[in-house]
């Protein structure tokens, strides 16, 4: 499953500059409000180290690695749920994200205006946050007008149901909290579920800086917006949009060259799709012969026949076992076979939880 990620923030905070450089695509990055007018959609791979030494073993006729879709919508501004400036019109494009990436800008710059006047990073959260939160509202509001009646009326039990747990959000909401911080019982959120709430979603922060910060470490605006997310439980990457670009276009020579100069240990890129597994709880599995090497996005704590479900719905109602083994038994192995010589190859069943860099072969039958 390609995991899908909404990147949101103000205009001109560096959102759609950043998103050029993970995407190494070229859309619209104009120092002006609303530049990006249509959402833009980037697909990358995630370049699993793992995969490079698994082809080395196993030559395969083809490699796919698992990959993210990223979602760059317009720049919202305060007010935007009540239609100033493109109103939230895009905000439907990220609403089937898993989550939500905002772009905080961390950096003073006279010649890159800022459309709140100054750099205050944590009201700029505040503003993005309160805006998807009466996206929501919205949303909630709209459902319960469609089923609030018919519901008590037909006594339809589920939707009687959906319709107590959209009032008590209705209530949680007005105080201003974020959907994602409700106590949900048993599981009350499945009958939500296929609203897409916004605030329901997990965020992590991306903040921008400029590039001398990259040299100097965390400048102020870092790590008040870092002490916040810590109160928020929420991650932060720090990166630097414009020197992300630049390395997108650069030879692999010339990007561990300059890394090295400007001492960066991992791309903007690696940074968020470290933070983006992390936040989601997301692992990888993989499948290995001649003909293709691949690696499958899965939920951590994800049984066999769950992963194999991953690939095809048919695997998982199928599913007989896995003949299974680990990547690091590989490495000290050297080979496959030699992994089976050393009986580290094994035979799980449907109640086997599938381990980070599980090699995996299902046997199904339908």
């Amino acid at each position: 499953m390609s995991l899908k990620i909404g990147i949101v923030g103000l205009p001109n905070i560096g959102k759609s500059t950043l998103f050029n450089a993970i995407t190494n695509s070229q859309v619209e990055a104009a120092n002006y409000p609303f530049a990006t007018i249509t959402p833009n959609v980037g697909t990358v791979e995630v370049k699993d180290f793992r995969m490079k030494k698994m082809q080395e073993i196993f030559t395969p006729n083809k490699t796919i690695y698992p990959t993210i879709e990223f979602y760059d919508i317009a720049g919202l501004i305060s007010g935007a749920s009540k239609g100033e400036g493109l109103g939230n019109a895009f905000l439907a494009n990220i609403r089937d994200t898993a989550a939500i990436c905002m772009v905080v800008r961390c950096f003073e710059d006279k010649d890159i205006s800022h459309v709140e006047g100054t750099v205050d990073p944590i009201r700029d959260v505040e503003i993005i946050n309160l805006e998807l939160l009466l996206s929501d509202e919205e949303q909630i509001k709209k459902r319960l007008d469609k089923i609030e009646k018919k519901a008590y009326a037909q006594k339809n039990v589920l939707e009687i149901k959906e319709v107590e747990v959209l009032k008590s959000i209705q209530e949680f909401i007005k105080e201003g909290n974020m959907i994602r911080d409700f106590t949900f019982i048993d599981e009350d959120v499945e009958y939500i579920k296929h609203l897409n709430l916004l605030t329901l979603k997990p965020m992590l922060f991306a903040a921008n800086v400029h590039e001398d910060d990259l040299k100097q470490g965390d400048n102020k605006h870092v790590k008040v917006l870092k002490d916040y997310a810590k109160q928020q439980k929420t991650e932060v990457i720090t990166v630097c949009a414009q020197i992300e670009q630049e390395l997108s276009v650069m030879s692999e020579e010339d990007r561990e060259i300059f890394m090295e100069e400007y001492n960066i240990q991992e791309s903007g890129l690696d940074k968020l799709v470290l933070s983006s597994y992390k936040t989601l709880g997301l692992q990888t599995f993989f499948t290995a012969g001649k003909q293709e090497l691949r690696g499958w996005t899965y939920k951590k704590n994800m049984t066999a026949p769950e992963c194999a479900g991953v690939i095809h719905t048919d695997f998982q109602k199928g599913f007989i076992k896995a003949d299974i083994y680990n990547y690091n038994d590989l490495i000290e192995c050297g080979s496959e076979k030699k992994v089976q010589e050393s009986g580290k190859l094994r035979s799980e069943g449907k109640t086997y939880i599938v381990k980070d860099g599980d090699i995996c072969f299902f046997k199904f039958n339908v």
